[in-house]
């Protein structure tokens, strides 16, 4: 089931690209950041990273670090429409 379903209001979320072989690592620094947010894998290097509002900061800090060390590719995903 793709992530974009599960998300709601009450989230923010990211689409990141990485490299097939950099998944496990970003997969790390997110299990390690405490419930700074999830990661769904969508298709190899495809990555959904959805956190709670409070922590939009956060996550956005951490994914500019992730731009810098490996080149990943960070989009913003609209707000799913209400009703």
């Amino acid at each position: 089931m793709p992530a974009t379903p599960l998300i709601d209001h009450d989230l923010i979320s990211r689409k990141v690209l990485v490299r097939d072989k950099d998944v496990v690592f970003v997969k790390g620094i997110f299990e390690a950041s405490e419930g700074l947010g999830a990661l769904f894998a969508e298709r190899g290097g495809e990555l959904i990273i959805s956190a709670p509002l409070s922590r939009e900061k956060e996550l956005d800090e951490l994914l500019t670090d992730l731009q810098q060390e490996l080149q990943a590719e960070v989009s913003h995903l609209p707000l799913p429409a209400v009703g």
